[in-house]
């Protein structure tokens, strides 16, 4: 045990904090208030949406979510059982999340636009270029992905196999909006 001996409850409550105020600046700036109101769709901007980070370690996760906010990454996977496992449902479309970053300090919204359930040998390039990562390849993507997929499936005590059901997310970054750097430099005018 080091000899910082702070409560955990204390860093959580303290990330819990930090997402609450996220989420009420983030979901303005994306206009989620104002979906709200053409959609009739008031969960959607009502409703804290969970928080999670992308990857299995601090460093992944800021290097995924770095991808993310680049626009370079769209896409998600993950294996569907621990989902049924852990009893937390499936994503779908309309799904909003906060991600965070490896320090788990809240840098993100997206919003799930489509969710499609295939055996891991039946992932595509695609797919594999959407999530963003490496050399944007399907044969990189599976040398990644897996690792990751057993060490998920492990922890739910399942073994992997290229049959194994993944989940294939696709989503929109809502928050930060990705600048247009075409419009936010400007020249002078003179005369």
């Amino acid at each position: 045990m080091s000899e910082h001996t702070e409560p955990e409850l204390d860093h959580d409550d303290a990330r819990d904090a930090a997402v609450a105020s996220y989420w009420a600046t983030a979901r303005k700036r994306a206009g989620l208030n104002r979906l709200d109101v053409v959609v009739g769709q008031q969960a959607l901007g009502a409703v804290q949406p969970p928080a999670w980070s992308f990857g299995s370690g601090s460093e992944e996760a800021d290097s995924l979510l770095d991808l993310v906010l680049a626009g370079r990454k769209t896409a998600t996977a993950s294996a569907e059982s621990p989902y049924s496992a852990q009893g937390v449902p499936v994503p779908v479309p309309g799904d909003l999340s906060i991600i965070l970053d490896g320090a788990g300090r809240p840098r993100a919204l997206i919003v799930t636009t489509e969710v499609e359930v295939r055996p891991f040998r039946e992932v595509d390039a695609e797919h594999a270029a959407a999530e963003g990562e490496g050399d944007l390849s399907l044969e990189h993507w599976r040398t990644v992905h897996e690792p990751f997929f057993a060490a998920e499936l492990a922890e739910v005590g399942l073994p992997f196999d290229a049959d194994v059901p993944v989940v294939l997310e696709r989503f929109k970054l809502l928050d930060p909006k990705p600048r247009r750097h075409h419009e936010d430099v400007r020249e002078p005018v003179t005369t």
